[in-house]
């Protein structure tokens, strides 16, 4: 893995606030509130086990996310320079090999701290930091393809936090996830893969370059947008359908009233998919997220 040429004479050390954009804030929400999902759906007490939920929380969000970020900035350092040269890496601002020594101190910082969360979390965190490095760097660079790097990362960011959560606290009382537990968990996952297609929207033109078949790079935009919602649709139609066989109707009310939401969402956003990605992140992805703690409620403690 070569350093950006252009970049080894200038700076010598890396900008603090560039340090902060790399590991991008702003998607550690996604694990930690998933972690937080698996932590209601456990029935165990998290105000008896506080220390362990935080702790959790932090190592989805700040930490592996944070890590997996940095690993996704540096391997992507070439489509960087075209889709967003403001980037930390492709700007100068984190030089030579920084990006990649924070990925790698980062990786490690997560497998000491996934240590302290037991057997379940340790092996968790190792399986995320896979996931991580197996998704951007090469040869494998899962994030070539459109159907495996998204639905790589919605397991990595919904689904195996949310089975974590619960497996940590269930954990305290010798029992394991359950299979309500672990099918939304799942169902959850497979539907997040709509939601990393969204994100793939605004890099379209470097993936053409580079040849990462992302499915906005490969199908276009309008196709791309009817995958990602047919896809997100179909995981929650399941889980309402899952909550009804569960007898839990009024759960499974308040998230079909959601899916409503959505597919208004839907229909703004499929006006120009392209330009009205960011948007639909920020309404549509709230109300599939906001289901999930809905989810987690209504199987909370429940045994089948």
């Amino acid at each position: 893995m070569s350093a950006p040429d252009s970049l080894t004479t200038q700076r010598t050390l890396p900008e603090p606030r560039a340090m902060l954009r790399l590991i991008k804030p702003v998607t550690w929400f996604p694990p930690m509130w998933a972690y937080l999902c698996g932590a209601v759906s456990s029935g165990v007490s998290m105000w008896a086990n506080l220390g362990m939920v935080i702790l959790g929380i932090i190592l989805a969000g700040p930490i592996v996310c944070g890590m997996s970020q940095a690993a996704n900035d540096w391997c992507d350092r070439h489509v960087d320079a075209i889709n967003e040269p403001d980037r930390p890496i492709p700007s100068g601002r984190i030089p030579g090999y920084w990006g990649l020594y924070i990925a790698l101190a980062m990786s490690a910082l997560s497998l000491v701290v996934g240590w302290q969360l037991g057997t379940w979390g340790f092996g968790a965190t190792v399986l995320g930091v896979l996931a991580a490095w197996a998704y951007s760097v090469e040869p494998v660079r899962l994030k070539r393809s459109g159907w495996w790097g998204p639905g790589l990362v919605g397991i990595a960011y919904e689904g195996l936090p949310w089975i974590t959560g619960a497996a940590v606290l269930l954990a305290t009382t010798g029992a394991a996830p359950t299979f309500p537990i672990v099918v939304m968990a799942t169902l959850y996952a497979l539907g997040a893969h709509g939601i990393m297609t969204i994100n793939d929207f605004k890099a379209i033109e470097g993936d053409r370059k580079l040849g990462i078949k992302s499915l906005p790079a490969v199908y276009g935009p309008e196709v791309a947008a009817k995958i990602a919602c047919t896809v997100m649709g179909l995981a929650q139609a399941l889980v309402i359908s899952m909550l009804f066989l569960f007898g839990k109707p009024y759960h499974a009310g308040a998230v079909l009233l959601l899916l409503f939401g959505q597919f208004w969402a839907m229909g703004v956003w499929m006006r120009d998919p392209e330009g009205k990605a960011p948007w639909y992140n920020g309404t549509g992805v709230v109300m599939y997220v906001s289901g999930m703690m809905i989810t987690a409620f209504a199987i909370r403690g429940m045994v089948i």
